[in-house]
């Protein structure tokens, strides 16, 4: 698990204790809301923090 959270980190560019605290988190909220998916949770977290999530264009 450490090895994972290792390289996930790498790959989000957080901290080891970061990316930690992000999962655990993700999870908690899932736990508590069963019913909204990861990207749900996410757009939610990022409104929280005063980020406006918009979807990106698909390009054609």
């Amino acid at each position: 698990l450490h090895e994972q959270l290792r390289r996930a980190s790498k790959a989000s560019c957080r901290s080891i204790n970061g990316q930690a605290a992000f999962w655990m988190r993700i999870g908690m909220l899932g736990e508590l809301n069963p019913g909204l998916t990861f990207q749900e949770l996410a757009a939610r977290e990022l409104k929280a923090a005063g980020v406006e999530a918009s979807p990106a264009p698909v390009a054609a």
